[in-house]
């Protein structure tokens, strides 16, 4: 570090990401072009809901009408996220009335949904009265949305109700609705052209068995047919499936027709992937299409948009939709018990590797411990391999459609498996890994880096819905990096860099740091790929104490002073470029610099530290994240640990290890993850730093000499290379 071009360098290379980043004009999906639904305004919104409405429930035969409309419009698979799990009739449609995340049902839900129970009073032939929709309001106080029931129909001049969910829904925040039916009467075409804003009760699809649900279905299908009939000239008709129906959390159908919707699918800022809806989305949707303006700071979500890229068969997309819907089912419900084996088997590794590593240090004198049977230490290091790899392999077993079948957890746990055992024996016959001591390190974090970046490269198809991706039924992210994928990723990138810096002379290391950290940073921070500028940021700072760190010796000012330089410009012109993107291309960051900007951030502040609370207290990533803490600093840093003797031979090693647990930590916090992110990195990390530990430690009696520093091995005899 005694001249400053390489940190500079690594500076330039920096700023070319920014330069990459402001050039990408792609859509967050990298996909199918789309079009704001405010170019084309209506005259008249009709929103049509019925709870539990799954695209499997369409059929051309049984509900011609829905089969109709969805061959016609532009359809999605919605999200039907509220401030409920699950999402029973009453908060769905106090959640769409709301435009954002509402809660009805008070109480636990064992099995199946309690049915629609409002009290609705007439105390004129106009309107109604929902007597409790003051406690209703008073509930939502002490939530952490800053949910405003009522804001959909405060919006607009006048709505009209059919039906008692409409009524929950169209009522304002005081209980009034402007206009309310109990059903719909034979001929509703008065009824849908008083307001200019209409929504109506289909009915709940709950039927626990198959007859029932057909029959459900196609009384929905019919009230819809008289809808289509009796609907005003230009207007747009919205069909949301908009709630759960039991304990089991589905995607469920929404239809747009109208002027503009013809063929295509439907997203929108919330999930920046073409075929996904939130239900939030549908209030400003509404007042966007009646050309009013949609009030940012009670409402969540964002209006819809069409996008193209649309298979022309009709039965092919809604078959993807149902695919979608099963295999967020099923992945929802394996993701708890692969994050909770992960962690206890990792954790039951590294309890297993403290005898080993006690008995792996050779001391320079006559006497000591007997060294471990060779055959041993094989097997823990390829155990330690697996561990590394475990989160990669079930990323790469989303290319089987493991969903689809019976037995889905032991499909997927055996195609896990294999494809675990696959990796794990292609790493260890690696030469690299037989004849360097960082060899299997470096090797599985590349393979780990590979398997992320390729994925969001190609539209992170393996995240979305995917057991160690994120969930579209959770609402919170359906496109770009996930916590998951961002903790394997963080850890892969900055060990495969530290594994390289090792190969050359100290004075280049951070320019190669730099280097290596551009394209990841530019992955994640990228509309296109990653969509999270804050991910980027968290990266960046992690690149950059790793290039300060990397060479060895002290931390001196100068190195600091220029790393963290970097990092704040980076930082500033992700932000900068994330807020003045348009508002369906922003990430998370430059939606809440807008909202900061306009006064609303308050709210996605509340929503954030509620999420990081109770991510921290309900996640086995955090558990693993405390466990890998413990155990780095009671049994790895001890002198029998071998650690420190892994530092100080590989000081990029140790480099890596303070990017990892910084820019971890930063981006769970950014991302309300809390510690998920650090979990992830831990589980990927922590055993490859034993299994470097355990190696080194072979060497610890050995007498090492100086190697100059324009040897490309870099690493004193005795140990064998990189």
């Amino acid at each position: 570090m005694r001249r400053p071009p390489p940190l500079l360098l690594a500076a330039v290379v920096s700023l070319l990401a920014l330069l990459g980043l402001g050039a990408s004009a792609l859509p967050a999906t990298a996909g199918p072009r789309t079009v704001p639904l405010s170019d084309d305004e209506s005259d008249y919104v009709i929103i049509a809901g019925a709870a539990g409405l799954r695209w499997d429930d369409i059929d051309v035969e049984r509900t011609p009408t829905l089969w109709a409309l969805a061959e016609r419009g532009a359809i999605g698979s919605l999200s039907t996220r509220s401030a409920h799990v699950p999402t029973c009739p009453g908060d769905g449609w106090l959640t769409l009335g709301a435009g954002n995340y509402a809660e009805r049902t008070r109480s636990e839900v064992a099995q199946v949904c309690p049915r629609l129970d409002v009290a609705i009073e007439l105390p004129d032939a106009i309107g109604a009265s929902l007597p409790d929709q003051h406690a209703v309001v008073e509930r939502q106080r002490e939530l952490s949305f800053g949910t405003v029931p009522g804001a959909l129909a405060e919006s607009v001049r006048c709505t009209t109700a059919v039906g008692p969910g409409a009524a929950v829904a169209a009522a304002h925040s005081f209980g009034r609705v402007d206009r309310y039916a109990p059903e719909l009467p034979a001929d509703p075409t008065s009824t849908l052209s008083k307001c200019l804003l209409s929504i109506v009760d289909l009915g709940a699809v709950d039927g626990l068995t198959p007859q029932r649900r057909a029959k459900q279905v196609a009384a929905a299908d019919a009230l819809l047919a008289r809808i289509l009939k009796a609907r005003p000239e230009r207007s747009t008709l919205l069909v949301a499936g908009v709630s759960d129906t039991d304990r089991t959390s589905r995607l469920h159908v929404v239809i747009a027709d109208g002027q503009g919707w013809r063929g295509g699918w439907l997203t929108s800022a919330s999930t920046n992937r073409p075929g996904y809806l939130e239900l939030v989305d549908l209030a400003p949707t509404a007042l966007s299409l009646l050309g009013k303006e949609v009030p940012k700071k009670v409402m969540a979500g964002h209006p819809a948009a069409h996008a193209l890229g649309r298979p022309d068969d009709l039965g092919e997309a809604t078959a993807a939709g149902t695919d979608a819907d099963r295999q967020a089912a099923a992945a929802r419900n394996v993701s708890a018990w692969f994050f909770l084996l992960l962690a206890a088997a990792q954790i039951l590794l590294f309890a297993a590797v403290v005898p080993l590593l006690r008995r792996s240090y050779r001391h320079a004198g006559p006497t000591g411990p007997t060294p471990p049977p060779e055959r041993l230490v094989r097997l823990l290091e390829l155990l330690l391999v697996g561990a590394a790899l475990a989160v990669p392999a079930a990323l790469i077993t989303g290319i089987v459609p493991w969903w689809r079948f019976g037995q889905r957890g032991l499909i997927f746990f055996a195609v896990t498996g294999a494809v675990l055992a696959v990796l794990t024996l292609v790493t260890v016959r690696l030469p690299v890994s037989r004849t360097r001591t960082l060899g299997p390190v470096g090797a599985v974090a590349a393979i780990a880096a590979a398997v992320v970046g390729l994925d969001l490269i190609t539209g992170a198809r393996l995240q979305l819905n995917g057991v160690a991706g994120y969930s579209a039924l959770e609402g919170g992210r359906y496109s770009g990096i996930g916590m998951v994928g961002m903790g394997v990723f963080f850890a892969a990138v900055l060990l495969t860099a530290a594994c390289l810096a090792q190969l050359v002379p100290q004075r280049r290391r951070p320019l190669l740091v730099g280097v290596v950290g551009v394209v990841p940073v530019l992955l994640v921070g990228t509309p296109a790929w990653g969509a999270d500028a804050g991910g980027a940021i968290a990266l960046t700072a992690g690149v950059c104490l790793t290039a300060a760190f990397c060479p060895g010796g002290w931390l001196s000012f100068r190195r600091l002073a220029v790393a963290l330089g970097i990092g704040l410009v980076v930082a500033v012109g992700f932000a900068y470029v994330d807020l003045h993107r348009p508002v369906e291309q922003q990430g998370s960051l430059g939606r809440f610099l807008a909202q900061w900007a306009d006064g609303t951030s308050g709210l996605t502040l509340n929503r954030l530290g509620s999420a990081n609370r109770i991510a921290l207290v309900t996640s086995p990533l955090t558990v693993l994240a405390l466990v890998a803490a413990v155990f780095m600093w009671a049994v790895l840093m001890r002198p029998w640990g071998g650690l420190k003797r892994l530092y100080g031979i590989y000081p990029p090693i140790k480099a890596a290890v303070f990017g990892i647990a910084v820019s971890s930590v930063l981006a769970g916090l950014l991302g309300g993850a809390a510690l998920n992110v650090a979990g992830t990195a831990a589980a990927t990390a922590l055993p490859l730093l034993t299994l470097g530990a355990m190696r080194v430690l072979g060497h610890a009696a050995d007498r090492t000499r100086i190697v100059e520093e324009s040897v490309s091995a870099d690493t004193p005899v005795g140990v064998s290379g990189m």
